[in-house]
């Protein structure tokens, strides 16, 4: 498939599971009840401001490629969106962000206490969701897959501020808190649709390049993109002091003096040199390479969606295509 021609958008791909993601929304609505009158604030306020929901998509888009109509993937689809936005609400207090999706973040409207608390919620009834489930191996994929995602994040905050962080190191971070839930999602519609080993883990692998190129576009875009279109403030991972691939690449690219200014900015949370290091950033390079690492993860899945097994049945021809589609036009998001 070729990755240097843009592809058709997300919004196209998506339309496949238009209904399923209704259904999906049904039952989002549905579990967030609760007794106490500012859970259920919280949680509408974040779910509500919309989002991609990329990995519900994926989990709904995946079941269509594999035959897949087992009932229970719109609940388990509304689980991953539970555990996804669980994890917004926690790194947005963690990382002091104030824009989300284009308006304040939870913990700017509500504090940080109530977010970190309504997170927790929105974690148990997923897994009171997944206990509904009924199914053993069900829970131990997003078991592990909520475990694994902790653990990036805490490995996130261990490389805070360390200018001398490796691509590997980085990689590492991703593929546990992003890729992770996007290779949960796909793996669950094999378990639902009784696949194969060998097809489970095509589709593992789908979506775990899938999250790892999602995550590496965003990073390049807190240099390159938009504020306006991201929805979010640029720089924060700079602020932050995050060391990501495009500033890893950078550094292996740029002019000594260039690379000692981005140096400073990471170690001391240089969010006020932006402009500075988002220009070296770009003009060494580092934001190209970090693309084509990107295009690397996305054929990758590509491969992975055209070896899933086919018949003749058009429906799921046409799911597998969408799979392409969406691999394909994660390269040329700006938002």
């Amino acid at each position: 498939m070729d990755l240097t021609a843009p592809a058709p958008t997300a919004t196209q791909a998506l339309q496949l599971v238009a209904a399923d993601m209704q259904a999906v929304d049904a039952v989002i609505r549905q579990r967030l009840t609760s007794d106490v009158p500012l859970v259920g604030q919280v949680a509408h306020y974040i779910i509500g401001a919309g989002g991609k929901r990329v990995r519900p998509a994926l989990l709904l888009l995946m079941c269509g490629a594999l035959g897949c109509t087992d009932a229970r993937r719109h609940t388990l689809a509304a689980v991953v969106e539970f555990i996804h936005t669980a994890t917004l609400l926690h790194d947005d207090v963690v990382d002091e962000s104030t824009l989300r999706r284009g308006r304040d973040t939870a913990n700017q409207v509500f504090g940080n206490a109530a977010s970190v608390l309504v997170g927790d919620f929105l974690y148990s009834r997923a897994f009171q969701m997944m206990v509904d489930c009924g199914d053993m191996r069900v829970m131990r994929v997003l078991a592990d897959a909520t475990n694994v995602i902790a653990e990036g994040e805490v490995l996130q905050l261990m490389n805070m501020h360390d200018a001398a962080l490796d691509e590997a190191a980085y990689l590492r971070v991703i593929r546990a808190k992003t890729a992770k839930l996007f290779e949960a999602s796909a793996r669950l519609a094999a378990l639902l649709a009784g696949a194969d080993e060998a097809t489970e883990a095509l589709c593992a692998t789908y979506g775990q390049a899938l999250g790892a190129a999602f995550q590496i576009v965003d990073d390049v875009l807190d240099y390159e993109g938009d504020a306006a279109q991201l929805g979010k403030n640029l720089g924060d991972d700079l602020r932050e002091g995050k060391v990501t691939l495009p500033i890893i690449c950078a550094l292996r690219r740029c002019a000594p003096h260039e690379a000692a200014l981005i140096r400073e900015a990471i170690e001391q949370g240089g969010g006020d040199r932006l402009e500075e290091v988002a220009t070296i950033v770009r003009t060494s390079g580092g934001a190209a390479q970090a693309r084509a690492y990107a295009a690397a993860e996305a054929q990758r899945a590509i491969e992975a969606a055209q070896a899933l097994p086919t018949d003749d049945e058009p429906h799921r021809e046409q799911h597998r295509e969408a799979l392409l589609q969406f691999a394909a036009q994660l390269l040329w998001r700006r938002s």
